[in-house]
């Protein structure tokens, strides 16, 4: 039987070639890397050492190690980690005579790193820096695929170490690029070992890997079919209705998806994704209110996936005491007690160099015990080392009385109240002092004191001139051409609503006022000076208030900075770190 021209030829299958089968991985040369450098920027730092190891089918061809020369001093907890000190640097050549070498001993491979975006970061930076064209080098990335056919049952979590460890590697890593590349091939090797299990068998489908969705994940893509496409917060929920991870996005319904494509490769999000059941959303008027909610959210159920936001109620606060002689305090919690308060402050770090600041300017006692006249009088209170160096005025001991301490005092309540002047002179003064005497270390540990305490302050001026406002009404220009609209009262996001473009604000705004939450003026649990939100609550809401374009509407009390506040020396601070230069650590230059 022939077919003749007009009828339709019969279809055949077509025997492909061996060119569509892909590399086999034992034909694939590999060339693993890594770096050692002064930090974790490419924009602010430099390599200080290349190493990398060429394996092809399991056999070992060659080795490429050297240190480079950063052209710029190695911080010293760089040194601590790595062992990699200035003198062993100082004759090594530098990254544009090694880079070539590099460069040719891995043309024409395939590039290996674990966590390859640092690496390949670095290198792409040094080459556009000295001339050098990236080549097209095809990365695997050893952490995407040791996320993917390792469970948390049998590696706790993906760092290096962990990993040659479970492979049982040949060489251990310790910080240094030649040791951790060869433990890398050794991670390699047992991870394509591993692939073998999902057939993995090509570089095309090693390549492929890493960035395909998990079965969990294509299995549970039902759970976006009704998300709708509108701003607003997600909720990941496990079958008991326990809140699992919460997230905000300005389209639910694509942020939600990429969860169950490839795209997502963390590692705690894809077991998130296993254990979900359901997603809940509440969909948001404007992004200000999705992002608000999404905090209030987290701050109250604490999922367990989620990592930041979760205890607004551990800031710190620096408190002046109400007693008969008050001290500098760091409490947790921020009280209507008549006390004066510095903050919210966001590590004990922090609000310890913040204290000492104040206190290398004002002379209030630094002891924790309690005291009182009758106390004194009884020869009850035990002196200290600083009243005899003339760094305290020795109350303890009688030799200043209340009224003499009030001094004291009234000093403190008014750099807390907005004044901060008397802290950065004395600061500055001292920081001259050490830097004429080439004593930079001690400079630069007094910029460090004054720089927290500024910060610290610009941070509480601001939320707290929020925060003593009844109210704010603010709009914003929206995409579409219309507005975004905001009531706070007492620093907390009371309503948020949009004007159509072209419509007319005043009835959108009065309705908005007149649905608003009504806010009281002080919340204890909160934490924040005479407001009733979180800290991070009120700065979300400064951010959305400075973007350009942003107009108050309405305003009900005073919203201003102190005139002599840390706001207006924020920015001095900030270009003083900004100067540094490049590769000095950060508390390597003092303030000028």
């Amino acid at each position: 039987m022939t077919a003749s021209a007009s009828e339709p030829l019969p279809a055949y299958g077509v025997q492909g070639t061996l060119d569509d089968l892909g590399t086999p991985l034992a034909e694939v040369t590999f060339v693993v890397v890594d770096l050692e450098t002064t930090g974790g920027s490419p924009a602010e730092s430099a390599i200080t050492e290349i190493g990398a190891v060429k394996v092809r089918g399991g056999e070992h061809l060659g080795d490429f190690g050297t240190l480079v020369d950063p052209g710029s001093e190695i911080p010293p907890f760089i040194t601590a980690l790595t062992g990699i000190t200035q003198a062993m640097v100082t004759a090594a050549p530098t990254i544009d005579a090694v880079l070539p070498a590099f460069l040719e001993f891995a043309r024409g491979c395939v590039l290996v790193a674990h966590n390859a975006p640092f690496d390949t970061g670095f290198l792409k930076a040094a080459c556009a820096e000295h001339g050098y064209a990236w080549p097209a080098f095809p990365v695997i990335d050893t952490v995407d695929l040791a996320r993917r056919v390792l469970t948390r049952d049998e590696v706790p979590n993906c760092r290096l170490e962990t990993l040659a460890r479970f492979f049982r590697a040949g060489t251990r890593p310790v910080h240094r690029a030649l040791a951790d590349a060869r433990a890398t091939v050794d991670v390699l090797h047992g991870l394509i070992e591993r692939l073998g299990s999902f057939g993995v068998t090509t570089l095309e489908e090693l390549r492929g890997f890493a960035k395909a969705p998990t079965p969990e994940q294509r299995r549970k893509r039902h759970l976006a079919d009704t998300v709708p496409s509108a701003p607003g917060v997600y909720v990941f929920e496990d079958a008991g209705g326990e809140a699992l991870y919460i997230g905000k996005s300005g389209d639910l319904r694509t942020r939600v998806r990429s969860y169950f494509t490839g795209s997502e490769t963390r590692w705690r999000v894809r077991e998130m994704v296993g254990l979900a059941e359901r997603v809940r959303t509440i969909v948001c008027a404007t992004g200000l209110e999705a992002e608000i909610r999404e905090l209030r959210l987290i701050a109250e159920h604490k999922p367990r996936y989620n990592r930041r936001s979760k205890f607004p109620e551990r800031v710190l606060w620096l408190k002046l005491t109400v007693e008969p002689f008050p001290r500098l305090s760091i409490v947790r919690e921020c009280r209507d007690d008549g006390a004066a308060y510095l903050g919210p402050l966001s590590s004990q770090r922090q609000a310890e160099e913040a204290r000492a600041a104040m206190h290398e300017a004002i002379p209030l006692r630094q002891c924790t015990q309690r005291l009182t006249p009758r106390l004194i009088e009884r020869g009850k209170a035990r002196g200290c080392v600083l009243g005899e160096i003339g760094r305290c005025g020795a109350p303890c001991e009688g030799h200043e009385t209340v009224e003499g301490y009030e001094a004291h005092v009234t000093a403190a309540r008014s750099v807390l109240a907005g004044d901060v002047r008397p802290v950065v002179a004395a600061a500055q003064v001292r920081i001259d002092r050490l830097a004429a005497a080439q004593r930079y270390e001690e400079a630069a540990a007094q910029r460090d004191r004054l720089a927290a305490f500024v910060r610290a302050a610009a941070r509480g001026q601001r939320l707290g001139a929020l925060a003593g406002c009844r109210q704010i009404v603010a709009a914003r220009p929206a995409f579409d051409g219309g507005w975004e609209l905001a009531v706070v009262r007492y620093g907390r996001l009371a309503a948020a609503g949009t004007i159509p473009p072209g419509a007319h604000p005043r009835p959108y705004v009065d309705a908005l006022i007149a649905t608003a939450e009504t806010v009281f003026p002080w919340s204890v649990t909160t934490g924040a000076p005479g407001g009733a939100a979180s800290a991070e609550e009120m700065e979300c809401v400064l951010r959305w208030m400075d973007a350009p374009g942003t107009r108050p509407v309405e305003v009900d009390g005073t919203w201003t900075s102190p005139v002599h506040g840390g706001e207006r020396l924020r920015a001095w601070i900030d270009n003083a770190y900004a100067a540094r230069e490049p590769g000095e650590p950060r508390a390597g230059r003092p303030l000028r």
